[in-house]
């Protein structure tokens, strides 16, 4: 009960403090044997929408929870093997000079790294590794709209997506308001899957409406669907350049990422030896 009374008295002297306002000396909160819990530690819990009451009780729980971990890492510094202890410690200052150096070589890199790929690239790429593409599921180029089943033109704009002549993608760009749901742009290829997922009245009828050339009107309760197949590729196809882009984008950055890190541990080392920043001691 002293505890508990304790805790709540001082957390209720830490909601009434500024926690926004920068303080120039640490303010103690809390300690365990020789390791202290500071004020500038625990600020960043209570926002300023944080209601009083809400705050005694994050403060609170986050006192007891750094207390308990502080009592155990204390003890386990007491009762672990040495040995133990220092590899548990080479471990963490190794994590750590990792970490820092990783996000310097990544500053580094986001900087200077040209995320630009010319068509050209894609097409060297495409043409050196197209043996490494092949597809593992169907994909299409095909155009639909989904109608509800009251709409008054369904033949005339059936006709239209069918022929799709230049006057007819205007007209029924220009009717797309109406339209329940739509694409035009058959130039871009699908998923199966994806396709499945947006249009779920095709499934049970696959073998049918999923073929080249094949245009279908189609019905359920959400009204009537009418679509277009313009092209099919099949699994073990290779696939094309277009369904890949976004693949060999990431490959060749990766591999410029991977260029301009070597580049950089080389130069910081050679500015290190020749600044005399860095040297190696011949061993006996």
């Amino acid at each position: 009960m002293h505890k508990l009374l304790f805790i709540f008295t001082l957390c209720m002297g830490i909601v009434a403090c500024d926690f926004l306002e920068p303080k120039s000396t640490k303010v103690p909160v809390a300690r365990v044997n020789e390791t202290y819990l500071y004020q500038q530690d625990i600020q960043a819990l209570i926002s300023e929408n944080t209601t009083k009451q809400d705050s005694i009780s994050i403060v609170a729980n986050y006192i007891q929870r750094w207390a308990t971990q502080q009592l155990l890492i204390d003890q386990a510094n007491i009762n672990l093997p040495q040995q133990q202890i220092e590899d548990y410690q080479g471990m963490v200052a190794q994590y750590r000079n990792d970490l820092f150096a990783e996000a310097y070589k990544g500053a580094i890199v986001s900087k200077l790294l040209d995320s630009t790929v010319t068509q050209q690239e894609y097409d060297l790429f495409y043409q050196q590794n197209k043996a490494n593409f092949t597809l593992k599921e169907e994909i299409y180029k095909l155009r639909y709209i989904h109608l509800d089943a009251s709409f008054p033109a369904i033949s005339e704009t059936k006709q239209k997506l069918r022929r799709f002549n230049t006057e007819d993608i205007v007209a029924l760009q220009g009717s797309s308001l109406e339209y329940k749901g739509a694409n035009f742009n058959d130039s871009v290829w699908v998923k199966k899957e994806t396709l499945l997922r947006q249009l779920p009245v095709i499934r049970n009828k696959e073998s049918k409406v999923l073929k080249k050339a094949t245009f279908s009107q189609l019905e359920d309760s959400l009204g009537v669907y009418l679509l277009k197949i313009k092209q099919v590729l099949s699994p073990n196809q290779t696939a094309p350049l277009q369904y890949i882009k976004p693949i060999i984008k990431e490959i060749i950055l990766n591999k410029r990422t991977l260029e301009l890190i070597k580049e950089l541990e080389k130069d910081i080392t050679k500015d290190a030896v020749k600044n005399k920043n860095f040297e190696v001691y011949s061993q006996k």
